[in-house]
C-alpha cells in the first residue's frame, strides 16, 4: 500500500513540507508570522533553571523536531535564554540535525544586527527555504516508511470497545509493511503490563516494560498519592469506567498484536521498525510534540467521551509539524464534535460495519492523509502551546 509523499535524503518520507524555525520565542514567532509555510514550537520551556538531563530532553525534542521527515529545512536562531547551556548551544543543534542531509541555517543576533537584524535576517532566510523546498513534488511512496504516535483520552468503554481496536489493527499493518508504530501513557498501563510484558520480543524489553510502570506507582506512592486513586480520571468514571485496571485493559487495545521491540524514552527516535512502547505521560500537548521528535509523520488521538460535552474540538496539533487526526467511537462525542472528528468506529458498536471493515477505513484515511489530504485540525490556526515532558525537579 503506498501514499503520496516527499522523499527525504536520509530515506524517509515527509507527509508535510514544512520549514521549521527553532527554538520557539520572539524571534521564531516574528519570523513565523511574517512567512507562510513556516513553523515553531509555541512553548516558553528554554531550559533555564532545568537539570542537566532535562536540558537534554529539551535538545532532544528540537533536534528531533527538524530531523521529523515532515520538515524539509531548518532554522535555528540564537536568541533563546538557553542557548548558553551546552546542550541548547544552536551550533550542536544545526549540526545534529544537518545528518539528515536537509538545509541548515544558524541566525545569531549577536552577529546579525541583535532582535529586529536577526528577524530580518531569518525572514529572509525562511522565505528563500520555504520557495526552495516548494519546488519538491510528491511521489509514490511505501507505507512502511511511515510512522505514527497514538494516545487515547477521556476513555469510556467505547475506547477499548472499537475506537482503540480500530487503531490496534491499523498499528497491525503499519508494522507488517515495515513502519514504525509508537503507544506510551506508561500511567495508563497499570494493571495490563504484565499483558503487555507478555508481547515483548525479548525478556530485556520485558523488563523494561515492567520498570516502567513500577517506577511510575512508586513516584505516586513517594507524593503520597496511590495512582489506582488518581487515575481513572474523573471523566473516565463519569464515562462507565470503574478501575485503572479496566481502563488499561481497553487503553492497550491501541497497540495491536505484533511484538513490542523495545522501549524508548519520551523523544527518542526508534534505533529500528516495529511496535514501540514510549516511557512518556499522558498530556497530550507533550506526548504528541514527543512523537513528532521521535520522528512520527502524523499523531492520532483517539477520544473517548468525556472530552467534548457541548462543543467543538478547536484545537490544532501540538506536535508542531505532524498532523493530528481525531478518532473516536462515541457517537454521542462524534455528534458533538462531528466537524472536527476525522475518523468515526461507533459504526461497529451499532453493528452497520464489522471491526475488520473499520480497521480497513483507518488505514484508507491514514494513507489519504499521508498523500495530502487535510486533517479537521490542519484546517486551524490556533494551537496550544506544546510541553516539553520533563521529569526532574526545576531549581
Amino acid at each position: 500500500m503506498n501514499f503520496l509523499g516527499y522523499p527525504r535524503p536520509d530515506g524517509s518520507a515527509g507527509i508535510r513540507n514544512h520549514v521549521l524555525v527553532i527554538p520557539g520565542g520572539f524571534v521564531a514567532s516574528k519570523i513565523c508570522d511574517f512567512v507562510v509555510g513556516a513553523r515553531t514550537i509555541a512553548t516558553a520551556d528554554h531550559g533555564s533553571g532545568r537539570t542537566r538531563g532535562d536540558r537534554e530532553t529539551i535538545a532532544r525534542v528540537l533536534v528531533g523536531l527538524g530531523r521529523n521527515p515532515n520538515v524539509g529545512a531548518v532554522l535555528v536562531h540564537a536568541a533563546s535564554p538557553g542557548a548558553g547551556y551546552p546542550e541548547l548551544n544552536p551550533e550542536r543543534l544545526v549540526e545534529e540535525i544537518a545528518v539528515s542531509g536537509k538545509p541548515v541555517e544558524l541566525v545569531d543576533p549577536a552577529k546579525d544586527g541583535g532582535t529586529f537584524g536577526a528577524i530580518e535576517k531569518g525572514v529572509k532566510v525562511a522565505r528563500r527555504m520555504v520557495y526552495e523546498i516548494s519546488k519538491q513534488r510528491r511521489e509514490p511512496c511505501d507505507m512502511g516508511q511511515l510512522s505514527i504516535g497514538v494516545k487515547c483520552g477521556y476513555s469510556d468503554p467505547t475506547s477499548g470497545i472499537a475506537g482503540n481496536p480500530a487503531v490496534g489493527y491499523l498499528y497491525d499493518h503499519l508494522v507488517e509493511a515495515g513502519g514504525v508504530a509508537m503507544f506510551g501513557e506508561t500511567t495508563e498501563i497499570i494493571g495490563a503490563e504484565q499483558a503487555l510484558a507478555k508481547r515483548a520480543a525479548n525478556d530485556e524489553v520485558a523488563q523494561q516494560i515492567l520498570r516502567a510502570a513500577e517506577a511510575i506507582e512508586n513516584l505516586a506512592k513517594a507524593s503520597g498519592q496511590d495512582i489506582r486513586s488518581v487515575n481513572p480520571v474523573p471523566a473516565n468514571i463519569a464515562a462507565g469506567i470503574t478501575t485503572l485496571e479496566e481502563k488499561s485493559l481497553g487503553a492497550v487495545h491501541k497497540a495491536g498484536t505484533s511484538p513490542i521491540k523495545g522501549v524508548l524514552k519520551y523523544a527518542e527516535r526508534p534505533a529500528g521498525r516495529g511496535l514501540y512502547f514510549v516511557d512518556n505521560w499522558m498530556g497530550h500537548l507533550s506526548i504528541f510534540l514527543g512523537y513528532a521528535a521521535a520522528g512520527a509523520q502524523m499523531v492520532i488521538f483517539q477520544l473517548g467521551g468525556g472530552g467534548t460535552p457541548g462543543r467543538t474540538i478547536l484545537e490544532a496539533s501540538p506536535a508542531v509539524v505532524a498532523p493530528l487526526l481525531w478518532a473516536t467511537a462515541n457517537p454521542i462525542t462524534y455528534a458533538r464534535a462531528e466537524d472536527s472528528v476525522d475518523f468515526f468506529s461507533g459504526t461497529v458498536i451499532d453493528g452497520r460495519e464489522t471491526p475488520t471493515s473499520a480497521g480497513e477505513r483507518l488505514v484508507q484515511t491514514v494513507l489519504d492523509i499521508a498523500s495530502g489530504t487535510c486533517t479537521r485540525s490542519e484546517t486551524l490556526n490556533y494551537v496550544d502551546p506544546a510541553q516539553v515532558y520533563t521529569r526532574e525537579p526545576v531549581f
